[in-house]
């Protein structure tokens, strides 16, 4: 099997569908591989204290931090990744995100994603959470 990483997860392009900027609407798995699935992720750091009261970048550079260590603990990468579902307080914030994203998913990774604005979150003091589903091509 090849060393790419995503060898058998390619992005499939949707006649008609206007291209999303960091994300594809259509993920095609093409190889036996291992699931992994990430559950919804918010701002707390390893000792269960929230990270960035109030702010928006800080809580989501924790969120996707922890993503990365939910991801290396099952033997998975970005790469890996093929759908992210966000739930954020407020959809206008939606840039800030994706700032934050380009600094954790590498350039050419664009799994599916959705958005969904939220009133709540399980805190009142989150502002995002994100959840990730992941295929590590079998060996």
């Amino acid at each position: 099997m090849s060393s790419d990483p995503r060898s058998g997860i390619r992005q499939v392009e949707a006649p008609g569908l206007a291209p999303g900027p960091g994300y594809s609407h259509v993920i095609s798995v093409d190889v036996p591989g291992r699931l992994v699935v990430v559950s919804g992720q918010v701002a707390l750091d390893s000792a269960g204290n929230l990270v960035g009261p109030g702010d928006l970048e800080a809580q989501t550079r924790q969120v996707f931090g922890n993503l990365e260590a939910a991801l290396t603990a099952a033997g998975a990468t970005w790469e890996h990744v093929i759908r992210l579902g966000y739930f954020l307080r407020d959809a206008g914030g939606v840039g800030v995100v994706r700032s934050v994203r380009a600094e954790f998913v590498p350039e050419g990774v664009e799994p599916a994603a959705s958005l969904i604005e939220v009133s709540r979150l399980v805190r009142d003091d989150l502002l995002i959470e994100v959840e990730a589903l992941a295929v590590v091509p079998a060996c």
